[in-house]
């Protein structure tokens, strides 16, 4: 096995946001953004057979 890609960052920006209707009840939109990263990991695994292993950063 080779080493093909290794960067940091964030995948996938997600946001979260609440809206309360006429009738009182809450409704949650959740939206989901592919980042820079996900579109360059994506081109590097472009028709490879691979092993993917995520590691979370702690902060």
């Amino acid at each position: 096995m080779k080493e093909i890609f290794n960067k940091e960052g964030v995948f996938i920006e997600y946001k979260e946001k609440v809206v309360e209707l006429e009738n009182g009840d809450k409704l949650v939109h959740t939206q989901e953004n592919p980042t820079k990263l996900w579109w360059e990991l994506k081109e590097a695994l472009k028709g490879k057979r691979v092993r993917v292993v995520v590691y979370e950063i702690e902060e």
